[in-house]
């Protein structure tokens, strides 16, 4: 039976970043997060449920209109499976579903991952993220972390990309690499970029066309066997799912666009199904957003939970990474 709960608190937090954090839409040097607090009572005792939630601007989110779907939601809110219905996929779903998490296993007085129908929850090496630069800056960063094996490049559309992706590989032979175009580039060089990926080894090209306009997907996804494409803001949850199957042949599930660990577990299950792989990403965020997305990360392709390097300062107990970009399952 789902825990019900009361809503105890919600804000807005701020993390600054270590260094700018750059893609094809901007820059930010702060991530800017909402925090929500669950209560209840259970033989006596008070329970509280914590969870975290990035508004995406993307996705016409803001930090006040989460925060204000939040509140105007508490008098509603009963238990996680009601939750469900109450808001659409999104950042304010995802700060409750999160925080019912938390609540649940402590009244239950059992780990997260047990609760999500998983025997154990272990360490995974987590994709370290390269901002958007010139091909020589991003050569650099690339440099300026050897201990790290697995790095994602953002990229920018255009066919300096090309040049992105040849010189990062030229100084990192080492490591595995994939890219994110955050829907920047355009049909008519599709061809050309997807032919440097391939030659540069680029494991993953993320959204390389707009949501909505990656029809031309279809037709070039079996030239390039090698380079897997990855949907991110093409898929948000289970619905439509299947229609991309020709288009991309794996998805990138983040708790923000799911709406929170109960439907990014659900999604997780059925792109598997259908025969789709699975990246585990997030927005950036504290070890408080990441932590969840751990029991999503088990068995995952590829994991790219790395915003606790990002971060100038974390959140007390963080979630440990080892300097190779091993991240250990969360403290209780």
């Amino acid at each position: 039976m789902p825990i019900a709960a009361n809503l105890f608190d919600v804000c807005s937090e701020t993390f600054e970043l270590a260094t700018p954090f750059v893609i094809s839409r901007g820059a930010k040097s702060l991530a800017e997060t909402i925090t929500v607090t669950l209560q209840c009572i259970v033989e006596g005792r008070t329970i509280i449920g914590r969870g975290e939630a990035v508004p995406y601007a993307r996705y016409g989110e803001t930090v006040e209109g989460t925060l204000a779907a939040i509140k105007a939601i508490g008098p509603k809110l009963s238990n996680r499976t009601a939750l469900q219905d109450l808001l659409p996929p999104g950042a304010a779903r995802n700060a409750l579903d999160c925080a019912f998490w938390d609540l649940e296993v402590k009244a239950r007085g059992i780990p997260a991952y047990q609760l999500a129908g998983l025997d154990d929850l272990t360490s995974t090496e987590t994709f370290y993220t390269l901002s958007l630069g010139s091909p020589e800056d991003m050569a650099q960063q690339a440099l300026s972390v050897p201990q790290l094996k697995c790095l994602k490049l953002k990229l920018g559309g255009g066919l300096l990309d090309t040049e992105r992706m040849t010189r990062v590989r030229q100084v990192r032979p080492d490591a595995r690499l994939v890219g994110d175009a955050n829907e920047a580039w355009l049909p008519d060089i599709l061809a050309q970029l997807m032919e440097a990926a391939s030659q540069n080894a680029i494991e993953v090209i993320e959204q390389p066309l707009p949501a909505g306009e990656d029809a031309a997907l279809a037709s070039i996804k079996s030239g390039f066997p090698n380079v897997m494409l990855c949907a991110d803001e093409s898929v948000h949850s289970r619905s439509g799912l299947a229609d991309l199957l020709d288009r991309y042949g794996a998805i990138n599930v983040k708790l923000d666009k799911a709406g929170g660990l109960t439907e990014a577990l659900a999604l997780t299950g059925h792109a598997r199904a259908l025969g789709f792989k699975v990246m585990v990403g997030s927005m950036v965020c504290s070890s408080l957003g990441i932590a969840p997305a751990m029991i999503l990360a088990q068995g995952a392709a590829w994991v790219d939970l790395d915003s606790p390097l990002l971060l100038a300062r974390d959140r007390p107990h963080a979630l440990v990474v080892s300097r190779s970009g091993v991240v250990q399952p969360p403290l209780p």
